[in-house]
């Protein structure tokens, strides 16, 4: 997937998959003996703030997970699905941009942000600050980057609706970067006739699609789905659902898309879990896919769906 004339990849990491910085977690060590290998995946960090949030899962002073079970991820391996409800537990911005790690990165990669204030203005007013502060050093970075803006996380207070309806507003203000710019959306809140009006606009490069689904959301069976229609995560907001059920779920919706006229370049992702599941995405119309919870589920998968992809021709 090619945007400004930077080649990104078939292949991109879920935002957090490999941490805030592409070091991983502790499991990944553990597999890597047996097969785990991201070789051909293009970097995207973990979602930032303007401002430190503590979330639900405290970080050390590296700002990698402090628990190696942290209470707000659950997991159902012989179901292929996990919720999480972590918040975007991350330092801020700018503490982020102080480590001097992702400067120092030589390949194409992608960073993500989302602004939280509690009203439409005070999250535009955020976000330029978030922009302006990636400005500041923007000229030190090593390797061109892009920018994934989370208009959709499920795990904060804020109706994802909201932030949709301001993704023009958005696209506004982050183009003062002059990097790639791709707004990133679930399906579980995306207005299509949304989504379809960006495709007119010059600030947006591509989309990605999907963030998890809400714990609750209407149109999934959850008994079928998680084997229980109460969340184990009600206390952090319920979470949200990653897993093979999404692959089907988000294949169609992006056929719908294509079908609509939607002619940007798609990321998808969500519920990658064999190599044939990314030729599902790329029949459907995908541009190129983003893998993450297989990474958690099923770990040996990664490195041959990483493969499968890279042989495809995408448009």
């Amino acid at each position: 997937m090619e945007l400004r004339g930077i080649d990104f990849g078939n292949v991109l990491g879920a935002s957090g998959v490999q941490g805030f910085f592409g070091e991983g977690y502790w499991f990944h060590r553990i597999w890597s003996r047996f097969g785990l290998d991201f070789a051909g995946m293009t970097f995207v960090a973990k979602t930032a703030t303007l401002f430190p949030r503590e979330g639900n899962m405290p970080l050390t002073r590296l700002y990698t997970p402090y628990y190696p079970f942290p209470r707000c991820v659950k997991i159902k391996p012989l179901r292929g699905v996990m919720l999480n409800s972590i918040g975007l537990s991350n330092p801020g911005i700018g503490a982020l941009l102080g480590v001097d790690k992702w400067q120092k990165r030589t390949k194409p990669f992608l960073l993500s942000v989302m602004s939280l204030a509690d009203t439409p203005a005070k999250r535009l007013d955020e976000l330029r600050l978030l922009v302006e502060t990636i400005g500041l050093v923007k000229d030190s970075f090593h390797a061109p980057f892009g920018l994934q803006i989370n208009l959709s996380c499920p795990n904060t207070e804020h109706d994802p609706r909201e932030l949709i309806k301001e993704s023009v507003e958005v696209l506004k203000i982050v183009a003062a970067l002059g990097v790639p710019i791709m707004p990133k959306y679930s399906i579980a809140s995306a207005s299509m006739q949304a989504v379809l009006e960006l495709g007119d606009h010059s600030g947006c490069d591509a989309i990605c699609v999907s963030n998890t689904l809400p714990f609750g959301w209407q149109s999934l069976d959850w008994q079928s789905a998680w084997g229980s229609r109460m969340s184990p995560l009600a206390k952090f907001g319920g979470g949200g659902l990653s897993g093979k059920v999404l692959r089907p779920l988000v294949c169609e919706w992006i056929a719908r898309l294509r079908d609509a006229g939607f002619t940007k370049p798609i990321n998808g992702g969500g519920g990658i879990f064999l190599p044939e599941d990314a030729e599902h995405y790329h029949d459907a119309g995908a541009s190129s896919i983003f893998i993450g919870s297989v990474a958690v589920l099923r770990p040996w998968r990664v490195a041959s769906i990483i493969r499968r992809a890279n042989d495809l021709v995408w448009v």
